[in-house]
């Protein structure tokens, strides 16, 4: 079987061509596919900075630099995995509720099919409309939720959708498998113990960044993989769950965040989950003119691609 694969730097200028997520091919559906990029360009579920929006493009823009092979882990998704850009889901620009409708039926739709898609945000709220779609087809899903916030709250501003209420709402609806669901990364000031604690309370497993400070993640990782299993698991990483020196380009910054080299811990710690889903979601390019936030949800998006199941890894 011959599988598509990203247009070479030597095929093409790195900085021409069709801004394609690494510049793979462009589909009109999931059929056929083992796994897909899909964005979800929504940012009016955000509570702070603004511009989330444009996080697709200019993580499709980045992306041009990526090459195919993994050097740090051996793997070469592109063996193994048929894989294209679906582009980006028509959502409302007015209307929070119609796009969170407008995305859990898209990807109802891509789902049909037997893919895995890699989800690019947009802002946290596209979550939610995704797990439903997820879960409707698979069940309740484990959760490695990589954050610098729980966005657990009921509401904001009286609204039971935005981006700091997306795992309220999964909970609430039977989405998540709460004893199985992985908080990495919260930090920051609150308005009260709550919240963190409403999540250790329904069965979260909640890892705050200063338990994280100035060691491996690889163990934690060991110990979740252990937990988890088998079971048909859903992988989020919000930017900011990162330090702001690390990803400045995002809505909600907090200080003393995750380093990029954990990051790839985390994510490379995911090999061998059940994986069903994944997604990058908040990062904001008006907030980081080089491009180096983009860059690095590029980055991390291929290395969620890496640890899919059934991608082929060369020793070392």
């Amino acid at each position: 079987m011959k599988y598509h694969q990203p247009l070479g730097g030597d095929e093409m200028p790195r900085f021409a061509g069709v801004a394609t997520m690494m510049r793979l091919p462009s589909a009109n559906s999931s059929a056929g596919l083992n796994a897909c990029f899909v964005g979800m360009p929504l940012d009016i579920g955000t509570s702070n900075r603004a511009g989330a929006r444009h996080g697709p493009r200019e993580i499709r823009a980045e992306s041009c630099l990526l090459r195919p092979f993994n050097l740090g882990t051996g793997a070469a998704p592109f063996e193994s995995l048929q894989v294209a850009d679906l582009g980006d889901i028509a959502v409302n620009t007015f209307s929070i509720v119609d796009s969170v409708d407008r995305i859990r039926i898209a990807y109802e739709l891509l789902l049909k099919n037997d893919v895995i898609p890699l989800g690019i945000g947009g802002d946290h709220t596209v979550t939610y409309p995704v797990l439903q779609a997820i879960a409707k087809k698979h069940g309740p899903v484990a959760l490695v939720h990589v954050d610098a916030h729980a966005d657990v709250n009921d509401t904001m501003f009286g609204e039971k959708i935005a981006h700091g209420t997306t795992f309220r709402r999964a909970f609430d609806e039977n989405l998540i498998n709460p004893k199985l669901t992985y908080q990495i990364g919260l930090r920051g000031t609150g308005y009260s113990p709550d919240d963190f604690n409403w999540s250790r309370s329904k069965g979260f497993t909640v890892v705050t960044a200063e338990e994280c400070w100035d060691r491996s993640l690889a163990p934690l990782m060991a110990s979740i993989r252990a937990a988890i299993g088998t079971h048909k698991t859903y992988v989020t990483f919000d930017i900011d769950g990162l330090d702001p020196s690390v990803a400045p380009g995002t809505g909600t910054p907090e200080i003393g965040g995750l380093t990029g080299r954990q990051g790839l811990e985390i994510i490379r710690g995911c090999r061998g989950l059940n994986i069903v889903g994944a997604d990058l979601v908040e990062v904001s390019p008006p907030y980081d003119l080089s491009g180096n936030t983009a860059l690095l949800g590029a980055n991390l998006l291929f290395e969620l691609l890496c640890v899919l199941p059934g991608v082929k890894y060369h020793k070392s």
